[in-house]
């Protein structure tokens, strides 16, 4: 299915590479990929109509660091992704290296935790994953940090524009065995947080209408305390309009949870093939190749990776191409339309145990339609958390704008749906973590479509 295309990456040196991102890290409307270096600089690749030139600063490529996790999010609310990149320099505990969050102040790159008013806040755990997260609905986002052994953290502003710590506070200072999260509106247009764990119980945290979290994975029975968590995904597994769970566990069973609508329990519907353990880091879900069902991809280390898709209503291993990689030390992927054909392209890090280059992977014209929905807060910022339904007949299908990470990743803020054969649309409708839903009527296929947030927080119809 894959076709390999490394050599549109220009200069791609073996590296230990972990994290990636897809964000706009200058605000010139164009996203681009950001990977962690672990030892090795920061890279900040952008599609120039030719392959992929690191286009890092100084400041972005932190020479210096021990780069792992990454996630982009506007904490300030003026239209730009600040990006925070985790560090860990040990595998749980105190660490030496402390993270970043970058932001663009004047034109200029600034990190935040190297100011004086703000270094005392910086996280100095060793984490894994982070996520961004707007719990109010307000459009201004907080950094969720998954730490290992130690408590997890929650940076946002304040009223009065200073970094603060909140995880207290709202709810969320578990100290457990973090690896992954992901963010989205499980129960309703509030956004809510899961967290995979290793060595303990996974974390279902319910937002509660006020920007505090309960934890409700007994209810929803993905506790999983005996298996070793990695990568996560949020989507809509059978068409109901509603985000189902997939996560694999490091040499355990791999799970992929459903549920009827809203309700609960969720129930584990992963058949063997898909299930059969192995040595898992990212898990994305997307349709590649545009035939209107979604896929699994499951990013291993040092073993081949998998796929699997939906056919005739079953989960299948496909054909995986070029992307296999039987000898990759896989620590990390995203994927994102980066060069606007309307297909998904597929980015692999490795490294951790010995230095490769960067894999990147793009998928053949198959002459499939599709629609691409990327929804904005209320300054203009990707509106990460919200969730776009499109409807063909009597089918609904379900996306959340992706506030990271899964593990050490983020994908594109940008709902995208195959459509196969079918180039009718009935509607389209998203809805923003502040409540406000915007439906957009019988758009045109094979198109982008920029949604601004509605005035007021109410519904509007386009």
């Amino acid at each position: 299915m894959f076709i390999a295309r490394h050599d549109l990456i220009f200069n791609n040196i073996d590296r230990l590479s972990y994290g990636v991102a897809i964000c706009d890290i200058d605000g010139d409307g164009e996203f681009e990929f950001v990977v962690t270096g672990y030892g090795y600089h920061n890279l900040a690749l952008k599609w120039n109509g030719r392959g992929l030139l690191d286009a890092a600063d100084a400041v972005l490529a932190d020479q210096h660091g021990q780069a792992i996790g990454v996630a982009a999010g506007d904490i300030d609310g003026d239209g730009i992704e600040e990006i925070y990149v985790l560090n860990s320099d040990t595998l749980a505990g105190p660490k030496q290296q402390f993270d970043r969050l970058f932001a663009l102040h004047g034109g200029q790159r600034v990190d935040l935790f190297a100011q004086p008013e703000t270094q005392p806040l910086a996280n100095r755990s060793a984490g894994r994953s982070v996520s961004v997260i707007d719990r109010f609905g307000f459009g201004r986002y907080a950094f969720f940090v998954a730490n290992y052994a130690a408590v997890m953290r929650l940076y946002e502003l304040d009223n009065n524009w200073r970094l603060n710590e909140t995880a207290r506070s709202a709810g969320l200072n578990y100290a457990t065995g973090g690896r992954a999260v992901v963010a989205g509106p499980l129960f309703g247009s509030d956004v809510d947080l899961i967290a995979i764990n290793e060595r303990g119980a996974n974390l279902v945290l319910a937002n509660r209408g006020d920007g505090t979290f309960v934890d409700v994975a007994n209810d929803c029975q993905i506790v999983d305390r005996q298996f070793h968590g990695r990568g996560v995904a949020l989507f809509d597994a059978n068409d109901d309009g509603c985000l189902d769970i997939a996560y694999g566990n490091w040499e355990g069973p791999h799970r992929l949870w459903v549920r009827a609508g809203n309700t609960l329990p969720f129930h584990n519907i992963a058949p063997m093939e898909l299930a059969t353990s192995s040595r898992i880091r990212t898990v994305i879900a997307a349709d590649f190749d545009n035939d209107g069902n979604p896929e699994l991809f499951f990013n291993n280390f040092g073993e081949p990776n998998r796929l699997f898709g939906r056919r005739s209503g079953q989960w299948i291993e496909l054909d995986i191409g070029d992307a296999r990689e039987a000898d990759g030390l896989g620590t990390g992927a995203a994927v994102a339309d980066i060069d606007g054909d309307g297909r998904l392209e597929l980015l692999i890090t490795h490294g951790e145990s010995a230095p490769q280059p960067l894999s990147y992977y793009q998928m053949p014209a198959n002459g499939n339609h599709w629609l691409r929905i990327r929804p904005l807060t209320r300054s203009g910022a990707p509106a990460r958390g919200a969730l776009v339904t499109i409807q063909q007949g009597d089918r609904i299908t379900a996306s959340v704008i992706d506030g990271g990470s899964g593990y050490l990743c983020q994908m594109e803020p940008v709902a995208h749906f195959g459509l196969g054969q079918n180039t009718s649309i009935d509607q389209v409708s998203i809805q923003w973590p502040s409540g406000a839903t915007t439906i957009i009527t019988r758009p045109h296929a094979d198109q982008l479509i920029i949604v601004p947030h509605p005035a007021v927080d109410d519904d509007q119809i386009l």
